[in-house]
This record gives C-alpha cells, sequence and structure tokens, in this order.
C-alpha cells in the first residue's frame, strides 16, 4: 500500500481492492496495514471490516496463529457494541467461529482442554443467539476425526441434523461426509458421495480442489484410473504453490509416487519448493511433508536417491538427503499432534501412507512419459545403446581399431566406441598404445574431434561443427595422413556452409579468400545465399579431391558422397530444376565408383541420394521405384540400419502423393525396425514426427499426438532442444485443438519449468509462443485471471520486438480480449493502444477488427445502457480498420470485416436496448451476406443473423407477426438447400413466438 487511506471511503475502496488480490504474504500485509489505518477513524465499522478483511488473509493464508488473534478483537467489539453489527456482519462473526476452531486444532501447541473449551464457547454462543446447532456439531465431529476418536456418534450428531445458514457450504460437507466413508474403508460410498464436487455441480473457496486430493487413490482403486487422471491435471492447477493448500499438493504428489510417475512428481516438487519456507499451518506442513516423503522415499527405492531434488532454500539437496530431512521433521509433527491428543492416529496415518505399494505400474498422467533415468543432466543424454550393439572391446588397441572400421561403414555401433575411448583419453592416467595398426595419439584425437563434429551437426551446431572438423583436420596433418585431412576439410566445408547466413563459421584453411559476411541474413535472401554457399562448397570439395593424392577407396567414397550431398542440399534450398542434374551425375559417379571397389554401404548412399533427388524435383513416381529398388537391396545385401531412414522417405514420399494409409505403414514399419538401433542413428525422432503427420491425414489426432511428443522428447535427449520445443509447441496446439486442455496445460508448465528455458538460454520468441499457447489453454479452462496476466506480461515483452510488430499487435489485442471478459475495460483500452500501434507498423486488419468489435460487445454485454457509447466508439475504430483493409486490398478469412461490423452493432444494441438500430444493423449484416447456397459455408452465420434479428423483432421489439414470416422463409430457404442442421434454431424460437402470441 503507497499512502495510508484519508477517510472511509478511501479506506473501502482499499479494502476492496485488497480483496480482488490473491491470497498470500502481500495481501496479508496489506491486510494489516488497514486495520492499522482503520483504528485512526471514530468509526467503529470500517475497523470490523478491516478486521474480517485480515482474518480472512490470516486463515486463506495459512496462517493460523493469528486467525484467532484477530478473532478475539472481533468478539470484543460484538460484546461491546452489539449495534454494530448488522445481519450481514452478524452472520460473519458467527460463521468465523468456525475458522478458530479449525485454527487452533491444526496447532499442536493448542492443548486439547483448550480446543474442547472453545467448542463449549461456539455452543453457547450459537444457543444464546438462537441458532441452529448443526455447526457447532460439525466442529465436534471434525475434532473427533483428527483425533483419531470414534467418530461414529459425533458424524450421526452432525450428518443427522438438518442444515442452517451457517453450514459450511455443500462442497465442504460433501468432502468430510465423504472422507468419513474413507476412513471406514468403504471406496465406493465415498466416491458416490464426492460425486457432486468431482463433477463441478457444487464447488466452494476450497473445493473440489480439495476433495479430488483425497480422491485420487480411491479412484485408482476403483479402477477408475483415466478419471484420476483427468482430476489430477485440474485439480493440482488449482492448489500449486498454495501455502493454504500444502496437504493437497502432498497427495498429489503421493498420487504421482504411486502411479509410476516419479518423474512428474520431482518436477511437481520443484515447483513446489516455496511450501517448504511458507507453510505456517503445522497440520498442512505434516500433510505436505509426508507426501515428498512418499515421492522422495519411492524414487530413492528404485535406486535414484543421488538425483538432485528441491528442498528448503540455502542448500542443495540430493532425494536421500531430503528425504531424511522431512522424515525427521515429519515425524516430529505426527509425535507432537499425537502428545496434544492423547493418541497415536497421526504416527498411523502417516505410517499407512509410507507403507502404500504402487497402485498401479505406470499411469500415464501427461504427455511427457520419461522415467527416473531422463531427469535432467547438464548435458544431453546419449541414446541407450541398441538391443543389436556388438559389446565394446576391452583391449585399447582393439577399441580404436573396431572404432574406426565401423566408422567407416557407418555403422550406429561406432558411437558407442568412440564415447569409451573419449573417456579414456581425457582420464589423466592415458597411455596411447605403441602399435603401428593403432597409430599415433593426434590420429585418435583427430578420429575424436571428427565424431565430437558430427554430433555438433546433429544439433544443427554448424559454426561448432566446421571448427571441430577444421582442427581435426589439422592433427591429420600432423599424423601424415593426407587422405584423412582432406575427407575432415569437405566435412568442414559442409558444415561451414549449412551454418546460417551472418554466423561466424570460417571456411576452412586455403579454400577462399573472402571474409564472411557478418550480416544477418533472412527470408529468402537466407535460401539463396545457402545455395550459393552450398554450390560453393562444392567447388572447393571438387578441388580438394582432385588435388589429395594416394586416397584409400573408402576416402574418395566419402567425398563422393559429400559431394553429392552438398549439391542435394544446394537443390533443396534453391528448388531451381537447373540443380536436378548436377546431384544425379554426382550420384551416378558415387554409385560406379561403390561399385567397382564393393562398398555396399556407399552403393546404398548413392541410390538413397539418386531417390531422394528425384522426390525433391517433382519426380514422385521414379522417387518410389528407386526407393523400393533400394529397399530390395538393403533387405537382401544390408547394411540393415539404413532401412529406417530409407523406410521414412518412402514415407514422406506417400504423404507428398497423398497417400497417407501407406505412408503410415511405411513409417510404422521404420519405426518398428529403429527399434534395433540407438535413435539418434536411426532418425527415431524423424520417423514419430512423420508417423504424426500421416496419422492427421487420416484422421487419428491422438494417434498423431503421441508420435508428435515421442518425436520432441527424443529430440529433446538427443540434444536438439530448439527443434524439440518447437515439436512440444505443435504438441501443444493440438492438445487445445483437440480439447484437451489441461493435457496442454500441464504438457506447457512442464517445457517452461526446463532449466535451459528458466535461464533464458532458449530462444525468446520460441518461449513466448509456448506462453501464448498456455495462455490461451487457461482461458479455454476458464482461469481468466491467470491468462489475462500472462497476455499482459507478454505484450509488454513483445512491445520491444522491433523486428516483428505485427506479433505484438496480435498478442496485445489479445490480452486486451481478456482484460475486457474480467471487466477491466480501463486497462483494456491500454491494451487496445499498444495493439493499434503495432498494427500501424504491421497491419493485422483480421486481428484488430476481432478486437474491437469483442470489447463493444463486452462493454454492452456487462455495462448495458451505461456501456453504450463506449462500445459503439471501439466500433467505429473497427470500421477505420475495415476501410484500411478494403483500401489495401485485403481479404479476411470467413466473413467480410463489413460483414462482421454490421452483426456486431446488431448485438451491442440489442444489449444496449436500443432494438430498431440493432435491427437494422442486423438486416444490414445479412444483406452483406447474402443468401447461402448450397456449397457455400456461411450457412450457419447467416441463419444465426436471421435467428438474432428474429429475435430482436419478435420478443424485444414485441412485432411477431414481422419476425415470424422471417424465420419461416430461412427455414424454408435453408432446408430447400439441405442444411437443415442450421434450422433448429430458427424452429425453436418460432415456436416461442407463437406460444406467447
Amino acid at each position: 500500500m503507497t499512502t495510508a487511506p484519508q477517510n472511509t471511503d478511501e479506506l473501502y475502496q482499499a479494502l476492496q481492492e485488497n480483496d480482488r488480490r490473491p491470497y498470500g504474504r502481500a495481501r496479508t500485509v496489506t491486510a494489516e496495514e488497514l486495520v492499522d489505518a482503520a483504528e485512526q477513524f471514530a468509526e467503529p465499522v470500517p475497523l470490523v471490516h478491516a478486521l474480517f478483511e485480515l482474518q480472512e488473509a490470516y486463515t486463506y493464508g495459512s496462517e493460523p496463529r493469528k486467525s484467532p488473534v484477530v478473532f478475539a478483537r472481533l468478539l470484543t467489539l460484538f460484546d461491546e457494541q452489539p449495534d454494530v453489527f448488522d445481519e450481514r456482519r452478524r452472520h460473519s462473526l458467527f460463521w468465523r467461529f468456525k475458522w478458530v476452531a479449525n485454527a487452533l486444532r491444526v496447532l499442536p501447541e493448542i492443548p486439547l482442554a483448550s480446543l474442547r473449551q472453545w467448542l463449549s464457547e461456539m455452543r453457547d454462543r450459537y444457543e444464546k443467539a438462537g441458532l441452529g446447532l448443526q455447526p457447532y456439531y460439525g466442529q465436534a465431529y471434525q475434532l473427533a476425526a483428527h483425533i483419531g476418536e470414534d467418530t461414529t456418534l459425533a458424524y450421526e450428531l452432525w450428518a443427522g441434523r438438518s442444515r442452517t445458514r451457517l453450514s459450511d457450504c455443500e462442497a465442504c460437507e460433501i468432502c468430510e461426509r465423504a472422507l468419513y466413508h474413507l476412513a471406514a474403508g468403504d471406496d465406493e460410498r465415498a466416491l458416490s458421495a464426492w460425486e457432486p464436487v468431482l463433477a463441478g455441480t457444487e464447488s466452494c473457496q476450497e473445493e473440489p480442489a480439495r476433495s479430488v486430493s483425497y480422491a485420487l487413490l480411491p479412484l485408482l482403486r476403483a479402477g477408475r484410473a483415466d478419471r484420476a487422471r483427468e482430476l489430477h491435471l485440474a485439480g493440482y492447477r488449482n492448489c500449486r504453490r498454495n501455502p493454504s493448500m500444502a496437504g493437497e499438493v502432498g497427495r498429489h504428489l503421493e498420487f504421482c509416487a504411486l502411479t509410476g510417475n516419479e518423474t512428474r512428481g520431482l518436477e511437481l516438487l520443484a515447483e513446489n519448493r516455496n511450501l517448504f519456507g511458507e507453510v505456517d499451518s503445522p497440520l498442512d506442513l505434516f500433510d505436505f511433508l509426508t507426501g515428498v516423503e512418499v515421492l522422495l522415499q519411492r524414487v530413492e527405492l528404485l535406486g535414484h536417491g543421488e538425483l538432485p531434488a528441491a528442498g528448503y532454500a540455502g542448500r542443495s539437496w540430493t532425494v536421500a538427503g531430503l528425504c531424511a530431512e522431512v522424515r525427521g521433521r515429519a515425524d516430529d509433527l505426527a509425535a507432537r499432534f499425537d502428545a496434544r491428543n492423547g493418541t497415536t492416529a497421526h504416527t498411523d496415518r502417516r505410517r499407512a501412507r509410507l507403507d502404500r505399494a504402487p497402485l498401479v505400474d505406470a499411469l500415464e498422467l501427461t504427455l511427457r512419459t520419461r522415467g527416473l533415468d531422463e531427469v535432467t543432466p547438464a548435458a544431453p543424454v546419449a541414446a541407450p545403446p541398441a538391443r543389436t550393439a556388438a559389446a565394446v572391446p576391452e583391449s585399447l588397441p582393439e577399441l580404436i581399431v573396431s572404432a574406426r572400421e565401423l566408422d567407416v561403414e557407418g555403422h550406429p555401433d561406432a558411437k558407442a566406441c568412440w564415447a569409451k575411448l573419449r573417456t579414456l583419453v581425457a582420464a589423466g592416467d592415458y597411455t596411447h598404445p605403441d602399435d603401428p595398426a593403432v597409430g599415433p595419439l593426434a590420429q585418435l584425437r583427430a578420429d575424436l574431434l571428427g565424431d565430437e563434429a558430427s554430433r555438433a551437426g546433429d544439433r544443427d551446431e554448424f559454426a561448432e561443427a566446421a571448427a571441430l572438423h577444421e582442427e581435426a583436420a589439422g592433427l591429420y596433418d600432423d599424423a601424415g595422413l593426407p587422405g584423412h585431412a582432406a575427407v575432415a576439410r569437405a566435412c568442414a566445408l559442409l558444415a561451414a556452409a549449412e551454418a546460417p547466413a551472418g554466423t561466424s563459421a570460417e571456411a576452412p584453411a586455403g579454400t577462399s579468400d573472402e571474409t564472411p559476411d557478418e550480416t544477418p541474413v533472412e527470408g529468402d535472401a537466407a535460401a539463396e545465399a545457402k545455395a550459393a554457399a552450398l554450390g560453393a562448397a562444392h567447388a572447393s570439395m571438387v578441388r580438394l579431391h582432385e588435388e589429395t593424392a594416394g586416397l584409400a577407396p573408402h576416402q574418395e567414397a566419402r567425398l563422393l558422397r559429400l559431394r553429392a550431398t552438398a549439391l542435394g542440399m544446394r537443390l533443396q534450398n534453391s528448388g531451381n530444376e537447373e540443380h536436378v542434374a548436377p546431384v544425379l551425375a554426382e550420384a551416378d559417379l558415387l554409385h560406379a565408383f561403390a561399385t567397382r571397389h564393393d562398398l555396399g554401404g556407399q552403393i546404398s548412399r548413392a541410390l538413397l541420394i539418386r531417390a531422394t533427388t528425384h522426390a525433391l524435383s517433382g519426380d514422385l513416381p521414379t522417387a518410389v521405384t528407386g526407393i523400393d529398388g533400394l529397399l530390395d537391396r538393403l533387405r537382401t545385401h544390408g547394411p540393415a540400419w539404413y532401412l529406417p531412414h530409407t523406410l521414412a522417405l518412402r514415407g514422406r514420399i506417400h504423404l507428398a502423393l497423398q497417400d497417407a494409409r501407406t505412408a503410415r505403414a511405411d513409417l510404422t514399419e521404420g519405426l518398428r525396425l529403429a527399434a534395433d538401433w540407438p535413435a539418434d542413428a536411426a532418425g527415431t525422432a524423424r520417423l514419430h514426427s512423420d508417423l504424426a503427420e500421416a496419422c492427421m491425414h487420416l484422421g487419428s489426432p491422438d494417434e498423431a499426438l503421441r508420435h508428435l511428443t515421442r518425436s520432441a522428447e527424443l529430440q529433446l535427449r538427443g540434444g536438439s532442444r530448439t527443434d524439440a520445443y518447437c515439436a512440444y509447441s505443435n504438441a501443444a496446439q493440438l492438445c487445445l485443438d483437440l480439447g484437451r486442455v489441461e493435457d496442454c496445460i500441464a504438457l506447457l508448465d512442464s517445457l517452461l519449468a526446463e532449466p535451459d528455458v528458466t535461464a533464458g538460454e532458449v530462444d525468446d520468441r520460441l518461449v513466448a509462443q509456448l506462453r501464448l499457447t498456455r495462455a490461451r489453454a487457461l482461458h479455454a479452462g476458464e482461469d481468466l485471471k491467470v491468462a489475462a496476466a500472462e497476455l499482459v506480461a507478454l505484450a509488454a515483452e513483445s512491445a520491444g520486438w522491433e523486428d516483428d510488430p505485427g506479433s505484438h499487435a496480435m498478442i496485445a489485442a489479445e490480452a486486451a480480449v481478456l482484460l475486457g471478459e474480467s471487466g477491466e475495460f480501463d486497462r483494456a483500452r491500454e491494451a487496445v493502444d499498444q495493439a493499434l500501434a503495432a498494427h500501424a507498423r504491421a497491419p493485422r486488419y483480421e486481428q484488430l477488427s476481432n478486437c474491437l468489435r469483442e470489447l463493444a460487445r463486452l462493454r454492452a454485454e456487462q455495462q448495458g445502457p451505461d456501456g453504450l457509447a463506449d462500445a459503439l466508439a471501439l466500433l467505429a475504430e473497427a470500421g477505420r480498420i475495415a476501410d484500411e483493409a478494403r483500401a489495401a486490398g485485403y481479404e479476411a478469412r470467413d466473413r467480410s470485416l463489413d460483414t462482421a461490423l454490421a452483426y456486431e452493432h446488431g448485438r451491442v444494441n440489442a444489449y444496449a436496448g436500443e432494438y430498431e438500430d440493432a435491427l437494422a444493423a442486423l438486416e444490414k449484416a445479412l444483406a452483406l451476406l447474402g443468401e447461402p447456397g448450397a456449397q457455400e459455408d456461411h450457412a450457419g452465420e447467416w441463419a444465426e443473423c436471421v435467428r438474432l434479428a428474429g429475435a430482436v423483432e419478435g420478443i424485444y421489439l414485441e412485432r411477431p407477426a414481422a419476425a415470424l414470416p422471417r424465420l419461416a422463409a430461412a427455414v424454408s430457404r435453408l432446408n430447400a438447400l439441405g442444411h437443415t442442421g442450421e434450422t433448429e434454431p430458427l424452429t425453436a424460437l418460432a415456436a416461442r413466438l407463437r406460444d406467447e402470441e
């Protein structure tokens, strides 16, 4: 609070503003300051309101020790000045007796006698005030359940009584009844009692989040795993990071631990790290810590106690270390409660939770199905060894020789050999073998640099790859191996050409005298620049090839393949028909050379390059013929590890031929064969991605989503993080399109918590796209406040995107609409002004028109006649946007902007009670739309416009005689055109009008 209120009006305004804040320290501190301010005024009523607000902040901000103190002041005021408490304030006072009972119960330092004394005070006060005792018996039952006494009588005394105005809400009472049945071991009866809350029929401040957290395990035991999964995703979102719901968070962690989702549990624990220090309620903390221990105990049992875990601030924790710390604290809390209560109830309940065995082996809770082995190390995790991988030789000379032989073949198992060699060479005690078959240490170091360069290229880090290849070439020169050096330099040339234009990938020594251009290049210019760079790289490779003597056959074949690859990539970038023949010529050279020297792998590579070139040139039938021949060869002669790539290409060609069914068969077979090899070597991520596309074409979006997320996770593990986040962004959008809102939010929450995202190491535009999709998902999930806050933050950040004002215009426009939905029209106006300013630089006609029209509708809908002037002003701005679009020759994707504007004029005037103007606007919209035809797709829109015009005319203007013929003509027109589904609202309205005549 910046300045203290100077009068009671300012105090009440400040109290209202604070009431809109989320519960937490900020709201509580302001409430404390407002009590201090209220004490300065002579009137007691403002002080009563300020004390009510402060007690509420303490109660829902998880500070139970302070709530009874505030209530004592209120009770004193009531006893001394009862006239200050009108009916509403009196109701609030007696309601809060229950808050105090709850607050005292969660504090183990409060003696049991004091708890019982307070309940007696509550009963006496209720009886004196002539109030029903059902709320008192409800508190007595809750105390008995807390202590661990026999609750049968206490439950009947409460549940058998009729509800009163001071009873807990229906949702809270349903939860207490369900918990009673749950404690008795009757899961089905508990779930039956819970159904109105779980279905969303009954809710309150704490519900359904509280009930959901308790219902998860009973649902699993009842075999309703899908329902448990659904409720976990929605319920967790409603309690995360909330200190007053720490116990609920603990139960969600326990659910993860008992369903094979330990990795997600650790993610959620990290997200809720604040609860270790912010929960002041010992009972809530006890429930939270016990849930945390269930999770950590499970992770440790699975052999991962060394993993990092988010725990108490001030130090780093491992799972094992945090588990021991949590165990000690939770044991102490259980002992304190049991000592106070004179029972062992809390120790027993805690032991029961810790002794539970997993309820299912694995329940897929989110779209990111990761095991504990995949929990983030800083470096990318290597793909697991393939089932067919040969044992890595133990002898160092044999290992070096084997690595080189496998590398020449292009065998995937070479990676495992290089990885082991890298570790051995890096050791301080490494001694290089004195063996002519192994060669000097410089050669081995060059080999390792070459492998490292290849891995950098796989991550699209081409500048680094080029530098590493060039360094390897220098070492090969030092070792007296010119053939090896030539191949390394050719690899460097290709990597340098692949580097984005404007980056600092240096051309290999001696290949060019030109200085690299450091100016970033984009769009078509970038494609042209890359094509030119690849052409130049090819020319340099040819010179290098011609100038290098004594090449071994496998080295010469490798150079020929690199030459063909450079030209193939040039064709891919340029799309120029003139670039087709040179690629085919190089492929023919490679094929002829490999055939002469019986290099089977290179023969297959030549055939693959040839088929790919035909596909790129648009000659798909020839490409299919070539691929079929290659597949026959690979199945007969090998190498088998080329089969997944070849089937992937065949699948993509069939997708281009619009034969999605055959494509899916090819890609599925490729994926099956890829399982025999490491994922990166077999192109498994790309296979999943292509399968996702095929499934979408075949109308199987859920299957497509599974493949898309699997592809993304493989890319993430393989180090291609940008590609992975792009794939996940597509998956999140697909999720949202499918209506799987909670899945979408859970996926994006997990991605946005990745270390490189939180550290700001991922492209800011890509992260912004993830956040934008999340905001839209939150809006779809009816979490308007959080969605609006995210969009407002994104709008502020995107304002600095000088190179992309159009995106800023779109984001600011979306933010404005959500602010309008929240009733914050002043802030919405600010966002609109930002959007309009950006639109002036990069027009977004449709988005701005949609935004202005929607804000106008919201104004009129929420404010009625009082909002009409502002709404019409917004529509006038939308009209100017439509004029600009028309002048620029812009055509909207669906209905024209003028038609949409006329329709919105109709709705706005109708909301404001200006029915004649509304009808005139709707008739204009109908004229602009024109009557629908049999093939036209605006029949639904036309019918809705007719319906609204009929409602305005027949109901609000009370002219049914005019409205009914309009509706009848429209129904006849739609039926004649076959749009029968669009007639139902019209016939229903007509029936209503006839009934009212």
